[in-house]
């Protein structure tokens, strides 16, 4: 397998100042379409994992006794309802995940395998979507494998990948939208190009361009935020990388004054992606709208303006009891856990747990523990500090976005309620963006020509840092192969307890490596 493709080299010694055409081209990718290949045989190597013993446990686990429950209601309700069915149920998520489960319950029935397959098939999926995003970002087909064997192989990837809760669709739609907004960047910079090369004024305002994957962005990001409103920061986040980078490309161009520029172009398109989310978002409360049984739906008298609709005022009120709820939620729970500890596998949660017989032996323990894979969740904090150095040293572009979605979207913001009740999974929509940091960590282990260069080193000509030191190179593929064995062995090792498998006591204790994990 090639590690990188790359642009060729210019054919005459080029001048100390590069192109615009090159820097303009720098870090779009060449696609081909072998690189499908090994990227979805690492999705597929991830669906096989997932749906092997995907109804087991046959119960309700966890909160599966909420969403499965919900999901239910919504096929035959189009709302959710109490407990006994009966009634308006209150609850405190909007539905779009719920609608999710929902399908894979319509196809096979409300029962283990249903209230879960929907949740296995996009975790695999999600797994494709990570490979296909590094590659992009590091130019690498190589690396993108790398990344998505290591989304594959994360306990907590995986194991909430095998039940019906949402953040698995939470986390697959911002993937989506991060996806998105890579692409918006591509077109921004190919858009420049062409005009350049036909001599366009590129400050010029006419002429502009509909940015499609923009506002493919903005319906991924309504959509996540349509399964948690944790999905918020992760949206602000998103909508500041695409305009920067819309900067940036003009920066490249030599356009005198881009953040200038950028306003005068692009705010009218981040402000039409804004309604255009908002008005996604109310959509995926359609069966509310439509039913008389959702919780508020025929409230007390809407004391707003008289020309907003009642049922909106409705929702509102609900929102507002929601949001209450979210940040008064202080009720003490077992596996609670603080951002703080989140990095450190600190305080995994079990979703499940059985002492019945079955293993053979005098004690038994079954579980299924969200607990991430040691060696890729221990490796996550200097894989940060090194995506630090590389964006403060080099102006990596790559390595802004990283910190951005993972620290800056996915873990500090929790920090804002420290005395709200968190758990551990609230880390999922975070996780691909930390793999991603360990993947550019892991491309410079590799050594020079795993990454493409960034626009902050003008001065060099290929995309490319040519292959110097084959003993260097030799080392560093030695290096990252032997962790990504070490990966698999660790996820094979705790396997069992992922997968609520019967082991004897002493088999299961032996995994519980922290008191705090029991």
């Amino acid at each position: 397998m090639a590690v990188t493709e790359t642009l060729d080299p210019p054919a005459e010694k080029p001048a100390a100042r590069p192109s615009l055409r090159y820097r303009l081209a720098t870090g779009l990718p060449t696609d081909q379409a072998w690189s499908w290949l090994w990227t979805g045989l690492v999705a597929l190597l991830a669906l096989v994992l997932r749906l092997v013993g995907l109804g087991t446990p046959g119960t309700k686990i966890f909160d599966e006794v909420y969403y499965a429950k919900e999901a239910h209601d919504l096929l035959q309700a189009g709302v959710e309802l109490n407990k006994e069915g009966d009634g308006p149920g209150y609850v405190v998520h909007p539905p779009l995940g719920k609608w999710m489960i929902a399908l894979g319950e319509h196809v096979y029935g409300y029962n283990a395998l249903g209230w879960r397959i929907s949740a296995a098939l996009i975790g695999a999926l999600s797994v494709l979507l990570l490979a296909r995003i590094a590659r992009r970002m590091f130019g690498s087909t190589l690396l993108g494998c790398v990344a998505g064997l290591l989304l594959a192989l994360d306990g907590l990837h995986f194991v909430m990948s095998r039940v019906a809760l949402l953040d698995i669709f939470l986390m697959f739609w911002l993937l989506v939208a991060f996806g998105c907004a890579l692409l918006d960047r591509d077109s921004t910079r190919t858009w420049l190009l062409r005009k350049a090369e036909t001599g366009a004024d590129l400050t010029a305002t006419a002429g502009t361009r509909v940015p499609w994957w923009r506002i493919a962005m903005a319906v991924s990001a309504a959509c996540a935020l349509g399964v948690k409103w944790s999905a918020t920061w992760y949206i602000v986040a998103l909508f500041g990388i695409a305009f920067w980078w819309a900067v940036q490309a003009r920066r490249t161009a030599g356009v005198e004054r881009p953040f200038v520029d950028t306003l005068a172009r692009e705010t009218g398109w981040f402000v039409l992606c804004g309604v255009l989310l908002l008005g996604i978002y109310l959509s995926t409360w359609t069966g509310w709208f439509l039913s008389d049984d959702g919780w508020n739906r025929h409230g007390d008298p809407w004391p707003g303006p008289a020309w907003l609709p009642s049922a909106l005022g409705n929702l509102w009120e609900y929102h507002k009891h929601a949001y209450e709820f979210h940040t008064g939620l202080h009720a003490k729970h077992d596996y609670q856990s603080t951002p703080w500890s989140w990095l450190f596998l600190g305080r995994p949660v079990a979703y499940y747990y059985s002492s019945d017989g079955g293993c053979g032996a005098e004690n038994c323990s079954a579980e299924v523990l969200a607990l991430g894979n040691p060696l890729i969740w221990w490796a996550f904090i200097p894989a940060l500090v090194m995506t630090g150095w590389r964006w403060l040293a080099r102006r990596d572009w790559r390595a802004g976005a990283i910190l951005l979605m993972s620290l800056g979207a996915g873990i500090i913001p929790w920090t804002f309620y420290p005395t709200r009740t968190m758990f551990f999974f609230y880390t999922l929509p975070a996780l691909p963006f930390l793999v991603l940091a360990v993947t550019l960590g892991l491309g410079m282990v590799l050594g020079p020509g795993a990454l493409p260069r960034t626009e902050a080193v003008p001065d060099r000509v290929r995309l490319m840092e040519p292959v110097t030191d084959r003993d260097r190179r030799l080392v560093g593929a030695v290096a990252v192969a032997s962790y990504l064995l070490v990966v698999a062995v660790t996820f094979a090792y705790f396997y069992p307890i992922y997968t609520g498998e019967q082991l004897t006591y002493e088999s299961w204790h032996s995994r519980m490596w922290f008191d705090s994990w029991i």
